[in-house]
């Protein structure tokens, strides 16, 4: 049977990958991005890849009325969700996060709140339906904060501690919630990085990860899988000895 997506921030590396592979499987698509052009060319990549049907709505997910019109929009299009992937985000400067407040303010918003707007609207429809998974990329950095990275890292952590609740929530209705942390990942927001060859995966890597986890109802997803070993071990390094590191 047909599912039926629906992906925000549907532009980025990974969320165009796992477009792909629900496109192969038939699925409907309801695109969501700031980029009109870019959501168009995709769509049609998407049909040609076997999707059933294609939407997309354009917006910017810093603006919360446009958030409620999108769901309202999404479930019209199709009359239920049964996945939805909450994607967006920013790769914030931490140097020119620490000497301008205006812009740490903005990304903080940009990789927080907006997507917490997000959850929090998507959580109510899905609520009322009874069923469906709600997924939300967060990041490993969010698991503790470190000197390169801090900003960033918080916003993760917002998130993760938000879905954690939210998954409790949902749980007694029949709505799960899965928490995406992926380590380093070979996109454009990340192009710019000198990233360690041997950890970098390509966004379809997580992709196929992302769609495994949603058919076992993972709660928490560390991606590849030995994230979660890395940063276990990072957790338990000791204040003292942390606070020196500068990685």
């Amino acid at each position: 049977m047909s599912q039926n997506i629906l992906i925000v921030g549907a532009t980025s590396g990974i969320a165009e990958a796992l477009a792909r592979r629900y496109a192969n499987e038939h699925a409907k698509l309801f695109l969501v991005a700031r980029n009109t052009s870019k959501l168009e060319v995709m769509a049609t990549d998407l049909i040609a890849r076997g999707a059933a049907e294609v939407q997309v709505f354009a917006m910017d997910a810093n603006n919360s009325d446009l958030i409620s019109q999108m769901i309202e929009t999404a479930w019209k299009s199709f009359g239920a969700i049964d996945i939805a992937l909450i994607a967006h985000g920013t790769l914030p400067e931490q140097l020119l996060a620490e000497s301008d407040v205006s812009y740490a303010i903005a990304e903080f918003r940009n990789n927080a709140e907006s997507v917490i707007a997000c959850l929090t609207l998507l959580a109510q429809s899905f609520e009322k339906q009874g069923k469906g998974v709600i997924a939300v990329i967060g990041s490993v950095a969010g698991d503790r904060g470190r000197a390169s990275n801090y900003l960033y890292g918080s916003a993760k952590a917002a998130i993760d501690t938000y879905a954690s609740g939210l998954r409790a929530r949902l749980f007694a209705v029949g709505v799960h919630v899965l928490t995406i942390k992926p380590g380093f990942v070979a996109t454009p927001m990340t192009a710019n990085l000198n990233l360690p060859a041997r950890l970098t995966v390509t966004p379809d890597r997580v992709a196929k990860d992302i769609q495994l986890a949603i058919v076992k109802r993972k709660d928490v997803l560390y991606t590849p899988w030995f994230w979660g070993l890395i940063m276990l071990i990072i957790r338990c390094v000791p204040i003292s000895i942390f606070k020196r590191l500068k990685f």
